[in-house]
């Protein structure tokens, strides 16, 4: 087995616990409490992790600051997940989320000058007509 595979079926279930876990919380708690406890849920295992390092996580400028910019954003968008997922069907909410990656596609396009073949940009176009189809 490679060496990417069993982490990427690991963080598979745990990215579905991930967004299953909110449909619960909403039932008990409004969205802005329930993404407190999940940061301070995620603020817990970082901390394990820091110290499975030995407190020297490695440090360079610009990898820290997107690292950074990656905790910011993961964050936020947990918080409107959270508030999305407590106004609307789990189904829904996190199926177009999970749309995620046609932004990675694009941006990489834009700014990285990656290539999209014409299967890919037929791929975009439709991921944006299930966000459609979804939302209602």
């Amino acid at each position: 087995m490679d060496s990417w595979f069993l982490p990427t079926i690991v963080a598979l279930f745990l990215y579905g616990l991930w967004g299953w876990f909110p449909k619960i919380a909403s039932y008990y708690l409004d969205a802005k409490s329930a993404w407190v406890w999940e940061v301070l849920g995620f603020a817990a295992a970082s901390l394990v992790v820091f110290l499975i390092l030995g407190l020297k996580p490695t440090y360079h400028a610009r990898g820290s600051l997107f690292a950074a910019l990656t905790g910011v954003a993961g964050a936020l968008g947990t918080l409107f997940f959270f508030i999305a997922i407590s106004r609307y069907k789990a189904s829904a909410v996190t199926t177009i989320t999970a749309l995620y990656p046609v932004i990675v596609v694009i941006l990489s396009f834009l700014i990285l000058k990656e290539a999209i073949s014409l299967k890919q940009g037929v791929g975009i176009l439709l991921a944006f007509a299930s966000i459609y189809f979804l939302s209602y």
